[in-house]
């Protein structure tokens, strides 16, 4: 017994050390193997929360460098923008993903007229270091109160106010043209799925009938 206590004690400490001091790539590791099918090429259902097509884009309650947003005209581009609900950068590694290939794309988006501007139940400073760690350029509003979710009919109802994930949008994105006019939605009910963001911007340029950039 004590033979084996020497050889197993000595093996768990090692593990445990470098669990440790390689706990950030193995939970991107872990976090890549989880997200690796979550992408698919159209908005395959039926699920349809927030404002109508064809109906005004509403008010927001969030928050943003430290100020209060009411409005998305600021984040406008001139043909039209996709507002991107999402649940959490800070835990959600879904929504991690998500934003990240968003980037990659922000430059396409931006040569077709389109602004983009996302959406987080998360503190600012969590975000924060979401925005730091990869380099994101997207506007990332806060909505700690849920108030513009709630205000957009995306709030997801499943959680209670004691949960930590209440607050949590049902994430999607909302295509609006110049006039404030909401003209195409993609959400899908499984909140591990996502519209891939080449397909999102075909879909947004459709959507803001742009025929070229």
């Amino acid at each position: 017994m004590k033979f084996v206590l020497k050889v197993i004690l000595p093996l768990l400490i090692l593990v445990l050390v470098l669990g440790y001091l390689f706990r950030e790539p193995l939970k991107e590791l872990a976090f890549a193997q989880l997200t690796e099918d979550m992408f698919v090429a159209v908005d395959n259902d039926n699920f349809d929360p927030g404002p109508a097509v064809g109906s005004r884009f509403p008010g927001l309650q969030a928050t943003y460098h430290g100020r209060t947003v009411t409005l998305i005209d600021e984040f406008a581009g001139p043909r039209g923008t996709v507002f991107i609900a999402s649940r959490s950068v800070d835990w959600c590694p879904y929504c991690m993903r998500q934003m990240i290939q968003l980037q990659e794309y922000q430059a396409e988006f931006e040569a077709a007229g389109i602004g983009m501007v996302a959406i987080t139940y998360d503190d600012p400073a969590l975000q924060q270091a979401f925005i730091d760690k990869f380099g994101i350029t997207i506007p990332l509003l806060s909505d700690t109160d849920a108030l513009s979710f709630k205000t957009l009919g995306i709030l997801n109802e499943d959680y209670l106010p004691d949960d930590f994930q209440y607050g949590i949008p049902h994430p999607g994105m909302i295509v609006i043209d110049p006039q404030g006019r909401v003209v195409g939605k993609l959400f899908l009910e499984a909140y591990s799925s996502r519209v891939d963001s080449a397909a999102a911007l075909a879909f947004a340029k459709d959507a803001l009938k742009i025929t070229s950039p």
